[in-house]
């Protein structure tokens, strides 16, 4: 009915589109445990991830069927997602998915955008900033806040031997000289052998940097899209 509330995001596309769209990503998402994309997006395929998850722990013939119906490649991930994933999630009730909203792709691209990831994995990003900001307060000598302490209690809860990653990760992130802005880079420049090799251990630090090389080049490709329009609407003016 025109004018009446929808239960979904049909993100400017038809249903067929809209479910090879989410199917697509939550692939990827199962695959590489985090992916960028625009907030909508992201909102619409945490539900799907989530009913995915839950597919996953019920462990059965029925579910795998279901589960093979909503990834592009069932062979590859079904694996997976019905072994190290249903292990990881198994005493959590709830929540597998997380969405943090992040700056928008480029200086004139302002949509919404965010990271949808898989929590309590390699590449959980609050468990990561949680770790950095206890490692950072010890180095400055000052007691964490309350926020720090709340979002630790999170990150460790169904995380398996939560608090001995969690302690592994801070004297990771105390290598990694972050209370100190003006020796961070000499940091990075020293932290060639055994220091860069455990900061890389989990992935972190070579997806950090791929996410920042991806930025810069969506950068540069606006700014050419940007300079092409503005060229043409100059020619169109003269002529």
């Amino acid at each position: 009915m025109a004018g009446g509330t929808v239960k979904y995001r049909h993100l400017s596309r038809n249903s067929a589109h809209r479910q090879a769209l989410l199917r697509n990503l939550v692939t990827s998402l199962v695959k590489h445990e985090s992916i960028r994309t625009s907030w909508a997006k992201a909102k619409e395929t945490q539900r799907m991830a989530d009913k995915l998850i839950t597919l996953a722990k019920r462990n059965n013939e029925t579910a795998r069927r279901k589960a093979t119906g909503i990834l592009f490649k069932p062979h590859d991930l079904l694996p997976k997602l019905f072994n190290e994933l249903r292990l990881r999630y198994a005493d959590r009730p709830g929540g597998y998915t997380r969405v943090l909203r992040t700056e928008p792709k480029s200086t004139y691209d302002q949509g919404d955008s965010a990271i949808l990831e898989l929590v309590d994995g390699p590449k959980d990003m609050r468990f990561h900033m949680t770790a950095a900001a206890i490692a950072r307060d010890e180095k400055l000598g000052r007691p964490p806040t309350q926020l720090t302490l709340f979002n630790k209690a999170k990150v460790t809860r169904y995380r398996a031997n939560g608090e001995g990653e969690f302690a592994k990760m801070v004297e990771q992130m105390r290598a990694a000289r972050l209370d100190d802005p003006e020796t961070r880079e000499e940091g990075v420049e020293e932290s060639k052998g055994e220091e860069e090799e455990e900061y890389d251990e989990g992935g972190l630090g070579r997806w950090c940097r791929r996410i920042g090389q991806e930025l810069k080049l969506r950068v540069s490709m606006g700014r050419k899209r940007y300079q092409s329009c503005g060229r043409r609407a100059k020619n169109a003016d003269v002529t």
